[in-house]
């Protein structure tokens, strides 16, 4: 089941080809590279690059990365020594090993990092690479707890870094035209958006409590989680199906599907979140949901719109025989896409025109990043964008949990009408981790 899944999760990875993950070594114009110094003033051509997590996903990214021909990859870390070692390997065995994240964010030489560690780890060695001049890409979803996300889009601005959130199915072709024709207005007024996720996934079970493998240094992998005795189901890919280190399917993939509804429909927070669910299809130990309905509504001026979140666990049929999806619904017309394609279903007896192009292409989502390091622009999924994306994800959480529907006031980023659910926002750190100060 864990292999399965990570090439499902990294299938942005091949589904795209070059053109989308930016994984050809050439910039806008379709040159090489250019041979100009870093912003940091380096005379090095090179973009020096750190590696913090490389397990699944940061080993897909490490492998990306690594092609471009301005990029050097001088160190990796990881708490648990066999991803470190494969990592180094995959590296031609240049980069360093560290198993503490704070030693990469030491190096003068480092000039950036990418993190891809499990959520609960994400918002503490962001905020100090920040804090220690250096740009970040980070995994998505891009923090574990609102408050966090807020602290981490804080110190990427106090700081001036350039950052990207890693929901690189932004960067291809088919969400770009996806938006224009959103945009456009021929699907008339929208008024209902919904975003899926439909899987068949295996039964975990009830694995018995063991010793940590060799290797693994598991009070740090726990870092300001709680203490809990090692069991395989909370380790390596399967964490995400436990509160204390995930938010599950919402907050894994919202930053994909909610990601286009967003953009398109050009909002970045919800107005009110009513969510219901629970594990109902899965007699396991995981904690998060296995089916999830969650309601958003959303207000842009005068208009309002609803955006329903749907997840099953228990088949892989989901909405127009899509396991993944997000459709628009329109006054004049429907459209159904996933990653790759979009479909639009006019209302009978209406024609649609053809929307206009609009937006500017991309150049990939890490070849983004690495162009933005060099001239200090700011990119597609910057962490204010990301930490307001995933905040969508959390708040859903939020609601179950609370068992309330809740009115979200996004510019103060506190739930109005359920004080008491405000608590959920951050967590508790287990000593000695804080979250740093910004």
């Amino acid at each position: 089941m864990t292999e399965r899944w990570t090439r499902r999760e990294l299938l942005a990875y091949s589904a795209f080809g070059a053109a989308a993950t930016g994984l050809a070594p050439r910039t806008r114009a379709g040159q090489d590279a250019p041979a100009v110094p870093k912003a940091s003033g380096s005379p090095n051509e090179a973009i020096v690059l750190g590696f913090i997590g490389v397990g699944g996903m940061g080993s897909g990214l490490l492998n990306i990365f690594k092609e471009f021909p301005d990029v050097r990859v001088a160190a990796v870390c990881d708490v648990y020594e066999p991803h470190a070692r494969r990592a180094r390997e995959a590296a031609g065995g240049k980069p360093d090993v560290y198993g503490d994240f704070r030693k990469v964010l030491d190096r003068k030489d480092v000039d950036a990092v990418v993190i891809a560690t499990p959520d609960h780890w994400h918002a503490i060695p962001t905020i100090m690479a920040c804090q220690a001049e250096k740009d970040v890409y980070c995994e998505k979803p891009l923090t574990h707890r609102v408050a966090e996300g807020r602290a981490v889009a804080n110190a990427a601005a106090k700081y001036k870094r350039v950052t990207q959130m890693g929901n690189l199915i932004h960067a291809g072709e088919n969400y770009h035209r996806v938006v224009e024709i959103v945009r456009s207005g021929v699907l008339g007024k929208i008024t209902k958006t919904r975003a899926w996720m439909a899987a068949s996934r295996e039964n975990l079970g009830r694995p018995a409590d063991a010793s940590p493998p060799a290797g693994c240094d598991y009070d740090y992998w726990l870092g300001p989680a709680p203490e809990r005795p090692f069991n395989i189901n909370r380790f390596t890919f399967n964490w995400r199906w436990y509160w204390d280190y995930g938010g599950g399917i919402l907050t894994d993939f919202c930053c994909h599907l909610i990601d286009l509804v967003h953009w398109a429909m050009e909002v970045d927070a919800p107005r009110t979140i009513s969510a219901t669910g629970g594990r109902f299809a899965s007699d396991d130990s995981a904690e998060t949901p296995d089916t999830l309905e969650v309601a958003y509504e959303y207000e842009k001026g005068d208009d309002k719109f609803l955006l329903s979140w749907s997840q099953t666990d228990a088949s892989d049929h989901g909405f127009d025989g899509k396991p993944q999806g997000v459709m628009f619904q329109g006054t004049e017309a429907t459209l159904v896409a996933n990653y790759k394609e979009h479909q639009i279903f006019p209302v009978k007896g209406k024609t649609i025109a053809e929307a206009p192009r609009s937006l500017p292409r991309s150049v990939g989502h890490h070849r983004e990043w690495l162009d933005a390091i060099r001239s200090r622009a700011t990119c597609s999924c910057n962490f204010e964008y990301g930490h307001r994306l995933t905040s969508v994800g959390e708040l859903g959480n939020i609601s179950l949990w609370t068992g309330e529907k809740l009115v979200w006031d996004a510019a103060a980023e506190r739930i109005t009408n359920h004080v008491e659910a405000n608590q959920f926002l951050t967590k508790e750190y287990r000593k000695p981790w804080v979250l740093p100060t910004v």
